[in-house]
């Protein structure tokens, strides 16, 4: 580890200061103070005018809800944009007209401002609070030591933290430099990612399953080609990654395995479209519809709300019942059994009548009734109905149809019997009264 010279950044520091109580005593200061209030008041009264029409157009974007939100966090923020381009106008102009130092305010005000733009800016377009506070720390921090001209020399301070492992080097502005980049590339990666997939999934031609394979597909190269680009443009040489790649096989064949299984069986789902979003399916004691696919579970809503998101392993390694796979036509039974005093021929037509009166019941499949056996106290039936909705929940519609039973065989004097027993006493029984008087 190198040494690291703390007394000659603390020295610019307090040359800076002593510079900063020259410089304000000169006329050329409220020159740029005013030519800075020149600028903002500017910036305000276009910006006033141009956002409004500039955030309609930006409302009118569909389908990309992540573009969308960054394009307006940019456009409410248009006042501030002018702004700066006119400082900068104004600060290139000064510069061919007199002395750089003449610009110094200029310059500084065209700093922050870049600077409080970018944190606004982020402010709303990052969900998560922790990352938008330090990417706000970390533009504020670059701003501030441009304006103080300290760049180069903390630069050479984080140069000279350094670590020596072999022939390679690692520095703290290494290390942080990487990460910037990287953070960066990923970024927006993401961003497009989002946008591709929006716009892939808005393509109805395409089967469910193949937009969502596709809109994957899309991120994890985009992925894949932002780190690649990062390491690249790092100076990171991308042959040495070789060593890294098989540390990585490694742990992928101990620690991973079921990640990456997963991962795979994901892919598989996705090309031989076994489920896909909104597929009605049965796993084990599971029974509810197929909400999104994930690069590593399943999410399934059941009726009751609940939200299960299952392996996409189990959906490979285990059996799947699928109501909606090749169609959504599901057959439902219903057994009930009546009297053996009534008419089997006038139940079956009653029966029919009453599952047709089901909303849910399928009109151009009829429904069938036929009578399956003489029970021990009644003559049974079975009423099968199709519905093509099973999403919708089937014992729902299965009591629907039930009720619609009990309706119509009311109306038409059908009995349901219940069940009867009969104790016949082959032994007799004296019964003696608890009054009557003991025998001598």
């Amino acid at each position: 580890m190198n040494e690291i010279d703390i007394p000659d950044l603390w020295q610019s520091l307090t040359d800076q200061w002593v510079w900063a109580k020259a410089y304000l005593a000169q006329p050329w200061t409220f020159y740029q103070i005013g030519i800075i209030a020149v600028c903002f008041i500017a910036g305000r009264v276009i910006g006033g005018r141009v956002e409004p029409r500039l955030e309609n157009w930006a409302r009118s974007i569909k389908g990309a809800p992540g573009v969308l939100r960054v394009i307006v966090a940019v456009m409410r923020r248009t006042n501030w944009i002018i702004f700066l381009l006119l400082l900068g106008v104004a600060r290139t102009v000064a510069l061919e007209m007199t002395w750089p130092s003449r610009t110094y305010l200029l310059t500084l005000a065209l700093a922050l401002g870049f600077a409080w733009l970018t944190i606004s800016v982020s402010s709303r377009i990052i969900h998560n609070r922790t990352i938008a506070r330090l990417i706000a720390l970390a533009v504020f921090t670059y701003a501030a030591l441009g304006i103080l001209d300290l760049r180069e020399e903390t630069a050479l301070f984080l140069d000279r933290a350094a670590l020596q492992v072999g022939d390679l080097r690692i520095s703290a502005l290494f290390v942080l430099r990487t990460v910037v980049i990287t953070a960066v590339f990923l970024w927006l990666a993401n961003l497009l990612g989002n946008f591709f997939d929006s716009r892939i999934q808005s393509i109805d031609d395409l089967s469910p399953s193949f937009r969502v394979l596709a809109g994957k597909v899309a991120k994890i190269s985009l992925i894949g080609i932002a780190i690649l680009i990062a390491l690249s443009s790092t100076g990171i040489d991308l042959t040495a990654l070789t060593v890294f790649s098989g540390a990585v096989g490694v742990g992928l064949g101990f620690g991973l395995q079921k990640v990456v299984s997963n991962f795979i069986s994901g892919v598989i789902i996705l090309v031989d479209r076994s489920i896909k979003p909104g597929d009605t399916i049965a796993l084990g004691d599971t029974f509810g519809w197929i909400r999104e696919l994930r690069a590593r579970f399943v999410s399934v809503i059941t009726r009751d709300g609940r939200e299960f998101l299952i392996p996409n392993e189990d959906f490979i390694t285990q059996q799947v019942v699928n109501w909606s796979f090749s169609d959504k036509l599901v057959r439902l039974d219903v057994d009930f059994g009546v009297s053996y005093d009534s008419d089997p021929h006038e139940v079956t037509k009653l029966a029919i009548e009453a599952a047709t009166s089901v909303n849910r019941v399928l009109s151009t499949r009829p429904p069938v009734c036929w009578m399956t056996e003489f029970g021990a106290s009644s003559l049974d039936f079975k009423l099968r109905f199709w519905i093509t909705d099973p999403q919708a929940g089937l014992t729902n519609v299965r009591g629907q149809v039930l009720i619609a039973l009990w309706d119509v065989f009311k109306e038409n004097g059908v009995k349901i019997p219940f069940p009867h027993r009969e104790i016949l006493m082959r032994t007799p029984v004296e019964v003696v009264s608890r009054d009557a008087p003991e025998a001598d």
